[in-house]
């Protein structure tokens, strides 16, 4: 989701009514729920390869350049 979907969803929601906002929000909530289980499986299989560490070692070197 780019910047513009994210403000259109915003949008949307601060207009939605009540039920409508509750299916957005349920929505948001399985998408969320989604992401964490594929991040979970990621994070798995990473360890199990042993890139884990050098996934580490990439992300440290990417916020000290931040």
């Amino acid at each position: 989701m780019n910047e513009e979907d994210k403000k259109e969803l915003i949008d949307e929601f601060t207009k939605a009514d009540g039920p409508k906002r509750l299916d957005m929000w349920d929505y948001a909530l399985s998408q969320q729920v989604l992401w964490e289980n594929i991040l979970a499986d990621l994070q798995h299989i990473a360890h199990e390869q042993g890139v884990d560490k050098e996934l580490d070692k990439l992300m440290d070197e990417d916020m000290k350049g931040l």
